[in-house]
C-alpha cells in the first residue's frame, strides 16, 4: 500500500512540475520540465550518495579506525539481511544520522560525532537500524528523488517570477509560480511522513529494541532544533535526510510529531513484549574511535 502512495505522490511531483513548465512555456515549456526532471532523476540515480556525503564532509571509517561503531552497524546489517553499508562519521555537534544510496547494495549511513557522543549504545543501535531500515526499503532513493524534483519546481517558480512565457495570462503564471512550491513541499511532506513511521517499525523489527529508538528520538529531537547544523543552514533540504529534522518548523516538517513516533513505538514495544525503558547511561562509543 505504501508502494502504490508513493508511486502516486511521485507521479503527482512530476506532473506538477509539468504543469508549472507549460503554465510557463506552453507546451514547449512541459515537455522540456518534463526533460529536464528526467535528466536530474538520472543524474540522481548515480551520484545522490557522493553528493549528500560531500555536503556534510563525511569520513568513511572502518573496522580498524572505528571498530565499535562499524561493528555495530555491520551486526545491525546482517540481522536485516543486508548487504554491509560504507559506514561514516561527521564531525558536528548537532545529534543525528541518516542513509543515502541508490539501492542496498550501493548504500552508506552517516552518524555524527554529537549523536555517538550523546546517545547511549542501544540508543544508537536503535537509531542506525532506523536508517537501515530506510536502505532496505529502498527509501533513500524515493527520497531522494522526490528531493530533486521539490528542488527543481522551487527553481523553475523563482525563474518564473521573471520570464513568463507569451504573458498570454500574466495572473496564471503569478499563481503558478506561488502555488506550485508550496504544492511541491506538501507533496514531499506525505512521502517522507510515511517512510518514517516504516523506517521505525523497520528499525524496531532490526534492532529488537524499539524503545531504544523512542527514547533516541525524545534526546536527539530536543537537541537538534538547539544546537546549529551549517549544512541546514547552507540548505534547508538537508533537514529532511535526518532521523529528527533540525532547523525546521513543526508545521513545514517533513517527518511526523516525534510523539507521534515515540507512541508508535510504544505500540510496537507492547505487541514484541520489550522492556518499558532503555538503558540510560552515556554512550559505549567512542567516534573518534579509540577504543
Amino acid at each position: 500500500m505504501n508502494g502504490m502512495k508513493t508511486t502516486m505522490l511521485l507521479a503527482a511531483m512530476t506532473a506538477l512540475f509539468m504543469a508549472l513548465g507549460f503554465t510557463l512555456g506552453g507546451p514547449r515549456g512541459a515537455v522540456l520540465a518534463l526533460l529536464f526532471a528526467g535528466g536530474m532523476n538520472l543524474f540522481t540515480f548515480w551520484n545522490a550518495d557522493k553528493i549528500v556525503l560531500k555536503m556534510h564532509n563525511a569520513v568513511e571509517v572502518s573496522a580498524q579506525s572505528h571498530p565499535d561503531f562499524y561493528n555495530l552497524v555491520a551486526r545491525l546489517a546482517q540481522r536485516g539481511g543486508l548487504p554491509m553499508p560504507r559506514v561514516y562519521v561527521i564531525d558536528q555537534p548537532a545529534p543525528n544520522a541518516f542513509a543515502t544510496g541508490r539501492n542496498p547494495e550501493n548504500s552508506a549511513v552517516a552518524a555524527t560525532t554529537g549523536l555517538l557522543n550523546m546517545l547511549s549504545r542501544d540508543e544508537i543501535e536503535g537509531v542506525m537500524a532506523h536508517e537501515l531500515a530506510h536502505v532496505k526499503n529502498r527509501d533513500t532513493l524515493i527520497m531522494t528523488m522526490v528531493t530533486t524534483i521539490a528542488g527543481a519546481i522551487s527553481m523553475l517558480a523563482n525563474f518564473g517570477l521573471f520570464f513568463r512565457g507569451d504573458n498570454r495570462n500574466p495572473w496564471a503564471s503569478i499563481l503558478a509560480v506561488i502555488v506550485a512550491p508550496f504544492a511541491a513541499m506538501i507533496v514531499q511532506m506525505a512521502i517522507s511522513r510515511t517512510r518514517e513511521f516504516g523506517a521505525d517499525r523497520g528499525g524496531a523489527e532490526i534492532s529488537g529494541k524499539p524503545m531504544a529508538l523512542a527514547s533516541a528520538l525524545a534526546r536527539i529531537s530536543r537537541q537538534a532544533q538547539a544546537i546549529p547544523n551549517p549544512v541546514v543552514e547552507r540548505n534547508p533540504a538537508a533537514a529532511q535526510l535526518y532521523i529528527v529534522p533540525s532547523g525546521v518548523k513543526a508545521l513545514f516538517s517533513t517527518h511526523p510529531d516525534t510523539g507521534d513516533r515515540i507512541a508508535a513505538l510504544e505500540a510496537i514495544a507492547r505487541d514484541m513484549g520489550t522492556a518499558p525503558a532503555p538503558r540510560r547511561a552515556g554512550s559505549a562509543l567512542d567516534p573518534l574511535g579509540r577504543g
